[in-house]
């Protein structure tokens, strides 16, 4: 999964990384893929010094907001949730062989700005990836359900607020960082009918 040497990982900064699959596997999105994997990532979002705080999961590639203690804390923990994925995408569509590229990207998440950036980004991405095919958005829209955004607690109030299931166990940790947990805040809550921007240097 590795292709050259990974900068180093501060414990302080969360990380933002997009997780590729082939173009031959089914898109992500289907509901029993997107159940499949919330069960699995239930069960490995916080192992020693890495956590997924976030994810979206989009037709052929996925999105994480994850802590890291370390490089190879995150390489460690990516490659198990990049085993879970391709796992629950060949249960559900009864298939064999890899579904990963090989890769993923990652960058890290320096400033309250930047980590607002990427959780609006990565929550509200198939909004974006909506409004982009149409030219712009259309109203307001649910949150996505292929996406932790039901278990984000900085949404700015609005009808499109998540309805909290009690019996569904979290697949998401909460998170630890200082960044990620309130320096964020300092530039607004995060409005669920935004359509947010592509970020600098993310690939998708």
């Amino acid at each position: 999964m590795l292709h050259r040497e990974r900068e180093r990982i501060p414990g302080w900064s969360p990380v933002h990384v997009t997780l590729r699959v082939r173009r031959d596997v089914p898109s992500l999105r289907t509901v029993a893929v997107v159940r499949e994997f919330r069960r699995s990532l239930g069960e490995a979002c916080e192992r020693g010094g890495f956590r997924v705080n976030h994810y979206s999961l989009q037709g052929d590639h996925a999105h994480l907001i994850a802590e890291a203690r370390s490089k190879e804390a995150l390489a460690n923990g990516m490659k198990s949730i990049g085993a879970r994925l391709a796992r629950a995408v060949n249960r559900v569509a009864k298939r064999r062989g890899a579904v990963l590229d090989g890769r993923y990207h990652h960058r890290l998440l320096r400033t309250p700005r930047e980590v607002r950036r990427a959780l609006a980004y990565v929550l509200l991405n198939a909004r974006r990836h909506l409004a982009k095919r149409r030219g712009r958005a259309r109203g307001a829209a649910p949150l996505d359900p292929a996406s932790s955004a039901r278990w984000f607690d900085g949404w700015r109030p609005s009808g499109a607020l998540p309805v909290r299931e009690a019996p569904s166990p979290r697949e998401v940790a909460r998170p630890h960082t200082w960044l990620l947990r309130v320096g964020w805040r300092r530039h607004g809550l995060v409005d669920p009918d935004e359509v947010a921007g592509a970020l600098q240097a993310a690939p998708v």
